[in-house]
């Protein structure tokens, strides 16, 4: 079977558009996130966008080795989320459970057609980004955590607040509210992992 007479054909569009899509989405948060003062939070968002973009490139390199010519149109007929309002808090949650759709169920599904239809790089491909989508799915999760509990910049344990501007680090329960070297405010502060 040829790629472009094929389902997998049809799912690597699906999965492109989804990729861009989110990629916009998640544009959208670490936008707010920035205009809220949270720039490192929206340095990790930053990361994750850039991701979901080199997901889109594979997808479409695949889409575009399907045939000599020029495609000119994949007709995409599906649904896509459009929870995502001006609220942050609301949206990592949002990004969350939309990165669990991609990783619980769309993918895994992907996959399988791809490995019936005898595309073995693409399903592999799809069982890939199955472990990396829930991987965003769970620091999305944990954002929106440690957010909604007030724990952006508070841990029940001492760990190493790094300011990203110029590089001081001090260790606390808690980061500092502006960097005594550089006076970058606690939003530039990284954010650490810590049992909270």
């Amino acid at each position: 079977m040829k790629l472009k007479d094929s389902q997998t054909y049809k799912n690597l569009a699906r999965a492109f558009a989804g990729e861009c899509q989110a990629r916009t989405r998640y544009e959208f948060i670490e936008y707010g996130a920035r205009e809220q003062g949270y720039k490192a939070l929206a340095d990790i968002i930053d990361k994750i966008a850039f991701q979901e973009f080199t997901h889109a490139r594979m997808f479409y390199s695949f889409i575009q080795s399907a045939d000599d010519k020029t495609i000119d149109n994949i007709e995409v007929c599906t649904g896509y989320p459009f929870r995502q309002k001006w609220d942050l808090l609301d949206n990592l949650r949002f990004a969350a459970e939309d990165e669990g759709v991609e990783s619980d169920e769309l993918y895994p599904e992907f996959a399988r057609v791809a490995k019936e239809e005898g595309f073995h790089d693409i399903a592999a491909l799809f069982n890939n980004l199955i472990k990396i989508e829930a991987t965003h799915k769970k620091e999305f999760m944990r954002l929106y955590k440690m957010m909604k509990e007030g724990k952006l910049y508070k841990c029940d344990a001492e760990v190493i607040w790094k300011c990203p501007d110029c590089g001081y680090e001090h260790a606390s329960k808690q980061a500092f509210e502006t960097c005594p070297v550089c006076q970058a405010k606690q939003g530039a502060i990284c954010i650490k992992e810590c049992a909270c």
